[in-house]
């Protein structure tokens, strides 16, 4: 679904070549590697969700050599710059067009053995969220996991000017986006089949939200 967004919600500048440069993606990248490395399976197939520039997808690939990587995302261009990122890398497959907010996605990709999605949810519907989830459950293998990360209410509560007024922004561009409610969250999780674990603080006030799908 297309939305209107405020121009800060998703600020990526052209690189080489076909390279995008997400500020945010050259910030958190390395946080978000040493939680994958600490929850990730060995070896098996990895999905990330809405990869973006693929400057996540780069970094995971080359930390996490022996899982298959699968990036995605909706958008030509940075599918384009995704390819430019991994091309050297031979564990990781070339950019898919898939649209993580509609259903039927997760049969489509089932025998996932681990699903990554970063800082989509605020820019996405109470509704898709959900769909979301539900289709990531259905892709995931037995023990799956499933990593959620990004900027989050806390108890219902925005817990930081910055956050206030980002929310406010995305908000008064499209009021059914906007910052989701962790609990939530945990609870579309739980209703998706999935075993949530508790939240783990992130750098710049970010959450990972994790599941594991059970036997």
């Amino acid at each position: 679904m297309t939305r209107r967004l405020p121009p800060t919600a998703s600020v990526a500048t052209s690189g080489q070549c076909a390279r995008m440069v997400a500020p945010a993606a050259e910030r958190n990248s390395a946080a978000i590697c040493d939680l994958l490395v600490g929850i990730a399976p060995s070896t098996g197939r990895a999905l990330e969700l809405a990869s973006g520039t693929g400057q996540h997808m780069a970094a995971f690939a080359t930390r996490m050599p022996d899982l298959h990587w699968q990036p995605s995302d909706v958008d030509d261009d940075r599918r384009a710059s995704i390819d430019a990122y991994c091309g050297a890398l031979t564990n990781v497959l070339p950019a898919l067009h898939l649209d993580a907010t509609r259903p039927g996605w997760g049969k489509t990709h089932a025998g996932q053995d681990l699903i990554v999605l970063i800082n989509l949810l605020h820019l996405v519907s109470a509704d898709e969220t959900a769909c979301l989830i539900d289709e990531a459950a259905h892709a995931l293998a037995p023990h799956g996991r499933l990593l959620i990360y990004g900027p989050f209410m806390r108890d219902g509560v925005l817990t930081s000017a910055g956050d206030q007024r980002f929310h406010a922004s995305l908000t008064s561009s499209d009021p059914a986006i906007g910052y989701k409610n962790d609990r939530d969250v945990l609870g579309m999780m739980v209703a998706a089949g999935l075993v949530p674990s508790a939240p783990v603080d992130m750098p710049a006030n970010n959450l990972a939200l994790l599941a594991k799908k059970p036997a």
